[in-house]
């Protein structure tokens, strides 16, 4: 099978599963790319034709790793990003005196968010606590609890986006945060 046709049959479900882990479409087209010159380069490496699916996903998600291990690299650096995939949350890689910072920031916004999602970001965002651990302390599936906290974040994002319009680069690395012209549009702020 040839690339061409190999790409045409499974690029859009690959765009589906990078999407569902990453929400800004310039890193899903940058992934796209570095996922269609790995799987030419590797190609040859394909000895079972019955098993390109699951090499295909595997070469993706290998690839969503690498991604995320760059963006931890730059937020311990000191540069900020939204990091809605991760375990650890958007503030884990940053240095604690900036996070500590920031905290103030992120209270009204998350006491604005229904009371689940609140004290799921508290525990998470806020006191540094392990989603396996909450979790387990909680008695659901670590499964179950990460997609609670997925959605609170997703919560959050709105309400910040309500009340702020950013700017960000290719990469989705936020370069600018500003209230919107609205007055009082924004209670929490």
């Amino acid at each position: 099978m040839k690339l061409e046709q190999i790409w045409s049959q499974y690029r859009s479900g690959l765009k589906a599963f990078l999407h569902s882990r990453l929400d800004n479409e310039a890193d899903v087209e940058d992934l796209l790319q570095d996922i269609l010159i790995k799987s030419h380069s590797k190609l040859s490496q394909l000895h079972n034709q019955d098993s390109l699916k699951s090499w295909l996903f595997q070469i993706a998600n290998n690839s969503l790793i690498d991604f995320y291990r760059r963006r931890g690299k730059k937020l311990a650096q000191g540069e900020l990003l939204w990091y809605e995939s991760t375990e650890q949350g958007p503030g884990a890689a940053l240095p604690q005196d900036v996070w500590q910072q920031l905290r103030p920031c992120l209270e009204p916004f998350i006491a604005a968010l229904p009371e689940q999602s609140a004290e799921l970001l508290r525990a998470v965002e806020l006191e540094g606590q392990s989603q396996k651990q909450l979790a387990d302390e909680l008695g659901i599936s670590y499964s179950t609890l990460k997609s609670r906290v997925q959605k609170a974040r997703k919560q959050l994002r709105k309400l910040y986006q309500s009340c702020c319009s950013f700017d960000v680069d290719q990469r989705g690395m936020l370069l600018e945060a500003k209230a919107k012209a609205k007055a009082g549009a924004c209670k929490g702020c």
